[in-house]
């Protein structure tokens, strides 16, 4: 993910925070806020409806692909590897989405390239409308996922760069819901048409809001204004900004711009060679991190989370449903999820992100147990599907949207735009591991042996946790990191002399970066 050369003054210092993937809701507080008159705010409300219709994209495309496959396998005779391959090739182009996302997002402006990303998730859709055999269907499945991958990246930034500070982190929460809201309604659409087998017409409901977001987009929503002031736009930045403000507060914004661009000038031209590029983050000051945010992108994925998502129609036929009825209870698991998500969405500020991750993953390891068990007994299917919603409700509750929100927070600043891409594509290669492997791995050692595997994967994240990681809220940049090294036995390293003083020059050592209240907040 490409960064902006300067923070949007209105979003406060961790403007910067906003990133690729499923979006998060960091800190929204900072040395200069500017609120908009609430006129301004209902348009910027109205805008970030339209844009974060890209995630509603992203969970739609995701997820519309469980129901549907199970008639394209019947029409088109697909075998276990064939099956995985339809669902996971959409992994393998949101990767490669994701890492040109940035390029395109910086070379066209957020607005173009958000508008591109609606029309191609609308071109791969009609490949898939009219695909008539398995190679056809496999190009429209890594379209769509080069149109996610880009919208992943650039949709919570778009979002980041046009909201004020006070709104900033529910804005950002639009795009997890609306994720989970696309995925439910994959669910709906694929009952709707679960009778008549109808999968094209399961695939063509994704053009409706593919439209949605390229024409709204285009006509509607204003270029980020961020993107405007490092292209030297300024006059048609102060366009934008009346149609949110007033002049006098319009002129105060664009003034901010140039003093943090300013300083975000100085401080580039201060990183060393070590630290710059993606070198960042294996130095010393920012390893501990690393070792946070790619391990937990990996136990989101290897804890078996999208193997529901992605098949839960296939896992529950296995039980004796018929296929209409499998998509019946793949609904009641995309509603868990969007219920799930919007309580840890309300509460993930009052408990804490420590609490909801060991709190998840445990429930999730115990319920995903049973899950396997059920299989491997032959218990009564109504138990298993208790289990698997069961399950998606531990996830949703938790280790779901808050790996995001501490993936946000666990970086340092100045390792905080490589570091989110870093665990995003993990993240997406993780998931595509997964995706590819579930059906041949269940078909070899039994679908109840390989829920046992995730139940495992589980344990060890709930260890891994417990072990390094530290509690993010209410605390600050440097605060998290004295905590992260505490956990890790070691002392904060700044990343350089030049970045040393600005680093933490009040804060010697983790001791005296923590006080007794923060010390009893980290152990819970």
């Amino acid at each position: 993910m490409a960064e902006a050369n300067a923070a949007p003054p209105w979003a406060g210092e961790n403007a910067s925070d906003a990133m690729q993937g499923f979006s998060r809701e960091p800190g929204t507080t900072g040395p200069i806020t500017i609120t908009l008159p609430k006129a301004g705010e209902r348009k910027v409300w109205g805008w970030a409806v339209i844009i974060a219709v890209g995630g509603f994209l992203f969970g739609f495309d995701t997820g519309v692909v469980s129901g549907a496959l199970l008639y394209i396998a019947k029409d088109f005779d697909l075998s276990n590897s064939e099956k995985s391959s339809v669902v996971s090739v959409l992994l393998i182009g949101a990767m490669i989405g994701a890492l040109a996302a940035g390029r395109i997002s910086d070379g066209l402006g957020r607005k173009k390239a958000v508008t591109l990303f609606g029309l191609v998730f609308a071109v791969g859709t009609l490949v898939a409308v009219v695909a008539q055999d398995y190679w056809t269907l496999l190009a429209a499945r890594f379209i769509l996922g080069l149109a996610v991958g880009g919208a992943s990246a650039q949709v919570p930034v778009y979002l980041g760069e046009i909201s004020p500070a006070n709104i900033r982190g529910r804005i950002l929460s639009l795009n997890q819901l609306l994720i989970t809201v696309g995925i439910l309604c994959s669910y709906l659409i694929d009952l709707a048409f679960s009778h008549s087998g109808n999968w094209r017409a399961m695939f063509a409901f994704g053009a409706i809001p593919a439209l949605i977001l390229s024409l709204g987009v285009w006509f509607v929503v204003p270029e980020s204004p961020t993107w405007l002031y490092t292209q030297g736009r300024t006059e048609q930045l102060r366009k934008g900004l009346l149609k949110v403000t007033d002049a006098a507060q319009a002129d105060e914004i664009i003034e901010v711009y140039g003093r943090r661009t300013a300083l975000a000038a100085e401080q580039e031209a201060a990183r060393g060679e070590h630290e710059k590029g993606w070198r960042i983050l294996l130095t010393p000051g920012v390893r501990p991190a690393m070792i946070v945010g790619l391990t937990m992108a990996a136990l989101q994925q290897f804890g078996g989370i999208n193997t529901i998502i992605y098949y839960a129609p296939t896992i529950i036929e296995q039980t004796g449903r018929s296929a209409s009825n499998s998509i019946i209870y793949s609904v009641y698991i995309g509603i868990i999820n969007f219920v799930m998500t919007v309580v840890a969405i309300n509460t993930i500020d009052r408990l804490g992100r420590r609490q909801l991750l060991l709190t998840s993953l445990a429930g999730m390891a115990g319920f995903v147990a049973l899950l396997g068990f059920s299989f491997i007994w032959s218990w009564n299917s109504n138990l298993t599907l208790l289990f698997m919603v069961a399950y998606i409700a531990a996830f949703a509750g938790g280790l779901g949207p808050v790996f995001w929100v501490l993936v946000g927070e666990i970086f340092p600043t100045r390792a905080k735009a490589d570091g989110s891409s870093a665990a995003t594509t993990v993240n997406w290669l993780s998931n595509f591991i997964v995706s590819e492997s579930f059906l041949t791995v269940a078909n070899g050692i039994g679908q109840g042996q390989t829920f046992l595997i995730f139940a495992g994967v589980c344990v060890v994240g709930l260890l891994f946790v417990g072990r390094y990681v530290p509690e993010t809220k209410n605390r600050d940049t440097n605060e998290v990191q004295a905590a992260l090294f505490k956990r890790f036995g070691k002392q904060p390293v700044p990343a350089s002399r030049t970045s040393a003083a600005s680093y933490d020059a009040g804060r010697a050592d983790a001791g005296s970066a923590v006080d007794p209240a923060e010390r009893r907040q980290d152990r819970r």
